[in-house]
């Protein structure tokens, strides 16, 4: 008889039994979520891969773009913004009723000393809670230069001031500010206690010329002007020396990188 034993063909039946069986298994385990994963390799699934969470390169740049754009509106940058909007108010504020009148004085001060506050807040903020942005470095000092550099010319203009002391402070303030970018490619000038010290003295020295004080007061903030302006000059010299010493280290460190490339 031509055929197949009744034990083979029970086996072969059988085999296929088991295969169909194992199959139906791992189909089963797989929509279960056990065994292999969804889009590798063992499910051969890469069109599932990329549906499951795998975003292409271009969608990455997009979103991390998007992320940058948003991060700009953080509470650090947003206290920015409102010391560059005090300036002009503060500006008006100054010279209301021709400048010497002591309530517009008073609200002056006020705009003047929540610009200041927020100029310790906003920096602090930023490096806490990692909120530093491109826009936040270049925002943050022009703000804090704005404020200062309106009420010392608005003090001199009314004559409570002599000019030659907002000329060397925000001569200083300019020049270190140039000094900085001319020496960027080499370094960053760290800022000193001394440079905090002379920002803080500042502030108060301004903060009491914009007061109408009288008497002992008067003479009083005669003298802090008188520490924030030596302040200004010594602290400036010590960042011209740090400048000179970051160029020439800059400048020795990549001679050496260069012979050595020669070598």
């Amino acid at each position: 008889m031509t055929g197949v034993p009744a034990s083979a063909a029970g086996g072969s039946q059988a085999g296929a039994a088991g295969k169909a069986s194992a199959m139906g298994s791992s189909k089963a385990r797989s929509a279960k979520g056990v065994g292999p994963k969804a889009g590798g390799p063992a499910a051969g699934g890469v069109d599932t891969g990329a549906e499951g969470g795998a975003k292409s390169p271009r969608g990455g740049k997009i979103a991390a773009a998007a992320v940058n754009q948003a991060s700009v509106w953080n509470i650090a940058n947003l206290l920015t913004m409102l010391r560059l909007l005090l300036v002009p108010a503060f500006v008006a504020l100054m010279l209301a009723d021709g400048g010497y009148d002591p309530a517009w004085r008073s609200v002056a001060w006020a705009a003047f000393a929540i610009a200041m506050i927020t100029d310790l807040f906003d920096g602090h903020l930023a490096r806490t809670y990692n909120l530093v942005t491109d826009f936040g470095k270049i925002a943050d000092p022009i703000a804090d230069k704005a404020i200062m550099g309106a009420a010392l010319i608005c003090l001199s203009a009314l004559g409570d001031l002599p000019w030659w002391v907002t000329a060397v402070i925000l001569g200083r303030e300019l020049g270190i500010t140039l000094l900085r970018f001319l020496v960027i490619r080499y370094g960053v000038i760290p800022a000193s206690r001394g440079g905090k010290l002379k920002t803080l003295t500042q502030g108060v020295a301004v903060g009491m010329y914009i007061l109408a004080l009288t008497g002992w007061l008067a003479t009083l903030r005669w003298w802090v002007m008188a520490a924030a302006v030596v302040l200004t000059v010594l602290t400036g010299l010590d960042y011209v020396r740090q400048a000179i010493v970051l160029r020439r280290q800059g400048i020795a460190e990549r001679k050496a990188a260069l012979e050595e490339t020669e070598a």
